[in-house]
């Protein structure tokens, strides 16, 4: 099996660079929202989602200290007017290529041109193009509609007509509306504005296509650009198919075909291109891992040697390499360490004990030596075997023992059974090892058990149990969950504005402020990913199911320590922490600060604090005043001092009033 992969698969450079504007703002804790979909691709949105990007429906929906990043589609002009007569903030990242026809179609005169657009209608690029159409306009998706528009605009109108294209229409569909424009209306005034990158992706995956007995096109179902990939491989592979992950990839079409080709349309992140080929060669991989071809070649060369004869042995004796068994012959009957079970991490004495009776496989007779070489585990195979092929029809839940991980994935032992599982469908995210699973018990599904010749095949999924189990989670967690509930959760990532947490079911969000009671710059500096933290809820978004947490202690809230254990009158040593030409500001627990007025800082005439004190002094002060409601608090070094020395100089008294 070969596959082939298209260079120019994945984002383009308009689709990157906005990702890349949006990454750039939220990285500097920006509230960032998009007018829409940033691009189409579900996956790629339902990331920045989660990282504080938010699409939004309309203009009217956005808040005045939110940054709206323009997607690569572009907008209409009545749009830019809007962000700027409300004074929104907004970053344009609008693909060059779409700029240059807004700048064309802008540029055309109401009074002498009218404007025809290839492409959808429906398309955010083509109603962005619309948008800034200065003359009358008119759009056609193919050749087919061009021949209905175009009659009718030229007996209409006595202007020069101006056509445009969508940046990723249809290349080959472009060349046929063009040829009739020129036949129709000679002085046409034609603009080829499909991307240049578009042209080279539909080019090469049609020739990929025409190669290949099964195409692999992937993209969001709500991309133009993939979609068009799609219709012009389908046209070359009949065996075509558009998917937007992996766990859609048919595996019986992956393992059959011979030759297999994959593009991605331009808003697929490379990530899911990966996951794709990463599978498909994991199923190849799949049929070595499970049989290995040795094992065939010495099945074969045993078939001349009285071989595939079952009997029944009882243990005699255990050692590390070898048991031996007696089958009621004068030969003597021993079954390799390598032949007794599917685990290789299994110890003999594990496996059997001595007395036992088992059934057994006949590899090797040696009427020279008197030896009979068995084997329990291919018989323990064989029977597994036909329960394998039920289990994968019913599709129930599996239990079985990780025993080691592999290329491509890890092996599951179950009943005797090799069970390979692929890297994809192992763990529930890419990130986890898979060396950590490898002695664990895990749960799993069969998605294919196979068999071509003596070559047996058993994949199953881990990853499709997960999720079910999650969905499971999911929705008894928002059956129980209320405000105030308490949980305990795993951190699962950090962002500049907070860490988001597994709930179980569910993530939540502890907001940087609500980490702790006093200022901090980064999340890291109070929780790191996959700690354990007891959190509450403090708002749920029934809408965005979207949870607020809090997780700061109440006792830990440094007023309330103020409250019971430093009442005014109490003498502290407290350490200045800034200045201000009215007095002194100084720390007296971690969290709270209290003002020392000009006045209360010495018992004679000071011009400025700064005469005094510099930050940094750690000095005695009495709590003369605390203000709970607008949290504040007076302090006195004046009023530690004798009774006769207090009396402060008439002009800070004054200043004091």
């Amino acid at each position: 099996m070969s596959i082939k992969k298209a260079d120019s698969a994945g984002f383009c450079f308009g689709v990157n660079r906005a990702i890349n504007i949006v990454n750039e703002l939220l990285k500097k804790g920006i509230k960032v929202a998009t007018l829409g979909p940033i691009i189409h691709n579900m996956e790629m949105v339902h990331e920045l989602e989660e990282k504080g990007c938010t699409p939004v429906e309309s203009v009217d929906e956005l808040s005045n200290d939110t940054t709206l990043v323009i997607r690569s589609h572009g907008v209409g002009k009545s749009v830019i007017d809007a962000l700027e007569e409300r004074g929104i903030n907004y970053e344009d990242a609008t693909c060059p290529f779409v700029k240059k026809i807004h700048k064309i179609v802008s540029s055309t005169s109401p009074d002498s041109d009218v404007v025809l657009i290839a492409g959808n209608k429906n398309h955010p690029e083509v109603c962005g193009i619309i948008g800034h159409c200065a003359s009358d306009c008119y759009t056609f998706n193919n050749e087919a509609e061009l021949d209905d528009l175009l009659p009718n605009i030229l007996k209409k109108n006595n202007k020069q007509v101006k056509i445009v294209a969508q940046t990723t229409f249809d290349t080959q569909e472009w060349k046929k509306c063009v040829k009739k424009i020129k036949k129709l209306c000679t002085n046409a005034k034609i603009f080829d504005t499909i991307c240049n990158a578009t042209q080279v992706r539909q080019t090469e995956a049609s020739q990929i296509a025409a190669e290949s007995d099964f195409m692999v096109v992937i993209g969001d179902r709500h991309s133009s650009n993939t979609g068009k990939l799609f219709d012009i491989c389908k046209r070359q592979c009949e065996n075509t198919v558009l998917i937007e992950t992996a766990a859609e990839l048919d595996l019986n079409k992956v393992s059959d075909a011979e030759t297999i080709g994959v593009t991605a349309g331009a808003s697929t992140p490379a990530r899911i291109i990966k996951e794709v080929l990463d599978t498909m060669s994991e199923v190849k991989s799949g049929e070595t891992n499970l049989e290995p071809s040795f094992e065939e070649m010495l099945e074969e060369s045993l078939k001349n040697f009285n071989t595939n004869e079952r009997v029944m042995g009882t243990v005699l004796s255990i050692a590390p390499n070898e048991v031996q068994v007696d089958v009621g012959r004068k030969q003597t009957g021993f079954i390799p360490a390598s032949e007794l079970s599917n685990d290789p991490n299994a110890r003999p004495e594990d496996v059997v004990k001595v007395g036992d009776v088992i059934e057994l496989l006949i590899m090797k007779t040696n009427d020279q030596e008197g030896t009979i070489m068995l084997s329990k585990r291919r018989v323990d195979a064989q029977k597994g075997w036909e329960e394998l092929k039920e289990k994968a029809e019913s599709q129930e839940v599996l239990s079985g023992k990780v025993t080691e991980a592999v290329k491509g994935g890890v092996i599951v032992l179950y009943n005797g059974s090799r069970i390979f599982i692929p890297a994809s469908q192992a763990t529930a995210t890419r990130e986890e090892s898979l060396e950590d699973l490898v002695g664990q018990n895990v749960d799993f599904r069969l998605i294919e058990v196979s068999q071509n010749g003596r070559r047996r095949r058993a994949i199953g999924s881990i990853r499709s149990v997960l999720k079910e189990q999650r969905a499971a989670q999911r929705e008894e967690f928002w059956k129980t969950c209320e405000v105030g509930k308490r949980y305990k959760g795993v951190v699962k990532s950090l962002t500049s504005y907070g860490a988001f947490v597994d709930l179980g079911g569910a993530f939540g969000m502890i907001h940087i402020s609500e980490l702790s009671w006093t200022h901090i710059k980064h999340p890291s500096e109070v929780v790191n990913v996959g700690d354990t933290v007891d959190v509450y809820i403090k708002d749920i978004n029934e809408e965005t199911k979207k949870i607020s947490l809090g997780f700061k202690n109440a006792e830990d809230n440094p007023w309330e320590i103020l409250k019971n254990n430093y009442p005014e009158g109490t003498v502290v040593k407290a350490t200045i922490v800034g200045l201000t030409t009215f007095g002194a500001f100084a720390n007296i627990i971690p969290g709270i600060d209290g003002l020392i007025h000009i006045s209360q800082i010495a018992n004679k005439r000071i011009e400025k604090p700064a005469d005094v004190l510099k930050v940094g002094d750690v000095v005695e002060a009495k709590i003369t005043a605390i203000d709970f409601d607008k949290k504040r608090v007076s302090l006195s070094m004046r009023a530690l001092l004798p009774e006769n020395e207090q009396a402060p100089a008439e002009s800070n008294e004054e200043a004091a009033e």
